[in-house]
């Protein structure tokens, strides 16, 4: 990781664009600290690879439109010889039995759509007026297990000793798109069913709305993970191997975590979170390079103050 540049209150790692730089000022000026990794270019509201940590408050547009995107892979027990006769019949298996795009088109029905998220307390939140609850259970019951479109994705990847993983790329799909659109809308005064001018919508923890947006990006999360790893295991069932090794990440969330004795929220856009042990898989566009990374673990005085100085965060590779 390159060393930071000596902005007072910013962390930059790499060198970037003088907007993406102007994007992060704006951020800084509400955040208590930032940091804008090494592969940061402009975002919406806030740059894609930063991180902002906030006092007791939390950034709807930092957090992004699609909660809790990210990324899971799994090690699996095939071989790159295992597999590599057979790739064109796996693909079209992949295409066959999982979702891409809009809608669900495959022929797989067994994603998990009575999982206790659904039972959540979450729930009550959306309002149920009008069917509106019942309508966004529905679609996400619908869509999970989907992996949509963009540069979500699902891969075959073999890493240096020819070991076989499966991984996959996306995040809440619908559920988490109406989350982000209906806060925005409510923190100008608006409904949930407005459309309302796309804004930060930067809440207090400390009110209901803040608290209610906090209730429904966690739900969102434990959605996405819950997808990630459907679509992920699905796969390793076509490849007719065993899971090893589960590494799983968001990296487009907010935290509530300890940086030098204080607590903050911490949003991650673009961004994997890497404490020290703590795994990440960081995967390109498809079809191109992954990597496996671990925060450093008994690090030396000089890679600790960067592991600060990032707020325990290294870089996602995908726009977000």
């Amino acid at each position: 990781m390159d060393k930071p540049m000596g902005v007072t209150g910013k962390n930059i790692f790499g060198t970037h664009d003088q907007k993406t730089l102007v994007q992060l000022a704006d951020v800084a000026s509400r955040a208590e600290r930032v940091a804008l990794l090494s592969d940061g270019h402009l975002g919406y509201i806030m740059p894609i690879g930063g991180v902002a940590a906030y006092d007791n408050k939390i950034s709807v547009a930092g957090v992004g439109f699609d909660i809790a995107c990210g990324n899971a892979a799994i090690r699996t027990n095939k071989t790159l010889a295992d597999v590599e006769g057979s790739l064109p019949q796996l693909a079209n298996k992949i295409a066959d039995n999982i979702s891409f795009g809009i809608g669900r088109k495959n022929v797989s029905k067994d994603a998990p759509d009575d999982h206790k998220l659904f039972e959540s307390e979450a729930w009550e939140v959306i309002p149920s007026k009008g069917g509106m609850r019942e309508r966004l259970s529905h679609k996400a019951r619908n869509q999970l297990g989907t992996v949509g479109s963009g540069n979500h994705y699902v891969d075959i990847f073999a890493d240096e000793h020819n070991r076989i993983w499966v991984g996959v790329h996306f995040g809440s799909r619908g559920l988490g798109h109406t989350i982000a659109t209906a806060f925005m809308s409510l923190y100008q005064g608006g409904t949930w069913e407005d459309k309302a001018k796309e804004t930060e919508a930067l809440l207090s923890l400390n009110d209901e709305l803040g608290k209610d947006y906090w209730a429904l990006m966690n739900l969102a999360g434990e959605y996405a993970y819950v997808g990630r790893e459907w679509v992920a295991r699905k796969v390793v069932e076509l490849l007719g191997a065993e899971e090893k090794e589960l590494v799983h990440n968001h990296h487009n969330f907010a935290w509530k975590e300890t940086h030098d004795g204080k607590e903050y929220v911490v949003v991650r856009k673009g961004a994997t979170p890497a404490f020290p042990g703590q795994k990440g898989f960081v995967g390109g566009s498809m079809g191109d390079n992954a990597v496996i990374l671990q925060g450093a673990v008994n690090a030396d005085a000089e890679t600790k103050v960067l592991q600060e100085a990032a707020l325990y965060s290294t870089f996602t590779a995908q726009a977000a």
